[in-house]
């Protein structure tokens, strides 16, 4: 079934939202699908998650759904909303509002509202305040969001100032929505942005990472990111990316090295695979890499004889940083260890070109790499933003021959699961030690002579073990792999006999 035409615009509804609808009209109540849903009506883009607005309490939402839900919770029940499953779809009916905050609050207070426009009116941005009346499919659009969606203008249903004032997250939502719909964000709205940044600090680390995450994922992050920045909202969320601006990029490529950031960010958008791919698109690791990939360089900048510029261990600055930020943002564990390691390696390919590397030391960029190699691959090979081609070309050359050596010797060495040639248990029994630290120092060693020889038999790595051993003084002990602690522990003996004598 389908609504009425809007300027160009027709559009198909879901029959669980028409039945719904139904159900709810049955009881004596209002629904009407509102939101995002409505404005991805217009876009042809289907939304998993259907977002309605009732007049009905929750208490009577829940005997509407009764029955019919697949499943039902209450977790919002008290900001008015009742979450349900039905025909594989998440819905979620929300009474009428009328919202107002503590201006010095991270929480609303709710209200319920009585009619649609007033609930509409609360709403951040006009292309997001219309509503499709169900089941009559009557379109609600007091504030010009067709308009506004089909001009590609990202407008408030009131005054801006009004709007972030009651919640200080929905200029984070702007810079989203720029990134995700790739609209323009109106004059007013970026001013009282750039007016009202500071409030963004009120807003709690959770909630903007959740908005920082899918304005990374959309399909223009740039735009997105620059805004947050111009606005000055960068300041407080993402100061290292702003401060980006300050430096000059060593190859004047760019006027900063924050625009050449950008730019990487581009690239590396554009490296991702299709969805069977390596690295399938969205992927906020890389995107969130290539963007802080150079936020070591405000700290490492260095004025060398002749006027040049230097930047030395910005990567491991820039990983030290990138870990603080994203701790901060409360990001999971993972995430942040994955976006700090790339940072970290960034930097380790140059020099491949001029000098060539090792099978050893193609055999350590992989193993450092880990599973993150694919990525890696991607964010060494965005990095390259030179205006001149005969470099460019140069390092691009040079890469996929490190990409080609990288294959040849993963297809004999099984290089993704490199381990020494002798295990832990091999270790112990040919020394004659016990469980302990000698153990982890002998499992090193080996693993360094299998990335610098390649693999071993065993016999050959039975002897490398045995000199080796050989030069450890705890060798000369009685063979317990915790000699270096048992001798501390002997020499305090000893000190103690000679205190009580």
């Amino acid at each position: 079934m389908t609504a009425p035409e809007s300027p160009s615009v027709q559009f198909t509804i879901e029959p669980v939202a028409l039945e719904l609808g139904r159900r709810f009209v049955d009881a004596g109540f209002e629904l009407s699908l509102v939101g995002g849903p409505v404005r991805d009506l217009f876009l042809d883009r289907r939304s998993p998650d259907l977002d309605f607005t009732t007049n009905a309490t929750p208490d009577e939402t829940l005997n509407v759904i009764k029955g019919w839900a697949d499943a039902h919770w209450e977790i919002g029940r008290d900001f008015g909303t009742i979450g349900l499953r039905k025909a594989g779809f998440q819905l979620e009916v929300t009474t009428y509002r009328a919202e107002a905050y503590d201006p010095e609050s991270r929480k609303p207070v709710v209200a319920f509202g009585s009619s649609l426009v007033g609930d509409l009116e609360r709403r951040d941005f006009s292309m997001n305040a219309m509503a499709l009346r169900l089941p009559s499919l009557e379109l609600v659009d007091p504030f010009g969001g067709v308009r506004d969606l089909l001009a590609g203008v990202l407008r408030t249903p009131g005054t801006p100032e009004d709007s972030f004032s009651d919640d200080p997250l929905r200029m984070m939502r702007a810079a989203r929505f720029a990134s995700q719909l790739e609209v323009d964000v109106a004059p007013d709205v970026r001013a009282a942005m750039t007016a009202m940044a500071g409030r963004i600090s009120i807003v709690s680390a959770e909630r903007i990472r959740d908005e920082l995450v899918k304005l990374i994922n959309g399909p223009d992050p740039r735009v997105g990111i620059d805004l947050l920045v111009e606005t000055g909202i960068a300041d407080i969320v993402l100061p290292e990316v702003s401060a980006l601006r300050l430096e000059v990029d060593e190859h004047h490529r760019h006027k900063d090295v924050y625009h050449h950031s950008l730019t990487v960010l581009d690239q590396a958008v554009a490296l991702e695979t299709g969805p069977d791919g390596s690295v399938p698109s969205p992927d906020f690791v890389l995107r969130f890499a290539a963007l802080l990939h150079d936020i070591g360089k405000p700290a490492t900048r260095r004025f060398e004889p002749g006027g040049g510029v230097s930047f030395r261990h910005h990567d491991v600055v820039g990983a030290k940083l990138a870990k603080k930020r994203m701790r901060e943002l409360r990001f999971d564990n993972d995430t942040i260890k994955a976006v700090a390691r790339l940072v970290e390696l960034h930097m380790r390919f140059y020099g491949y070109g001029d000098a060539g590397w090792t099978d050893s030391a193609v055999r350590r960029y992989v193993t450092d790499a880990g599973p993150l190699l694919e990525r890696l691959h991607r964010l060494t090979r965005s990095d390259v933003t030179t205006r001149n081609q005969r470099k460019a070309d140069r390092l691009s050359f040079a890469y996929d021959d490190l990409e080609q050596r990288i294959a040849e010797l993963a297809e004999q060495e099984e290089l993704a699961a490199i381990r020494p040639d002798l295990d832990g248990q091999d270790i112990m029994a040919i020394l004659g030690i016990k469980p302990g630290p000698v153990v982890g120092r002998a499992y090193r060693f080996l693993l360094d002579e299998r990335m610098e020889n390649g693999p071993a038999t065993e016999d050959e790595a039975r002897a490398k073990l045995l000199e080796w051993w050989a030069a450890q003084p705890e060798s000369a002990g009685d063979g317990n792999a915790d000699g270096a602690s048992s001798g501390a522990a002997e020499k305090a003996g000893t000190a103690e006999k000679k205190e009580n004598e």
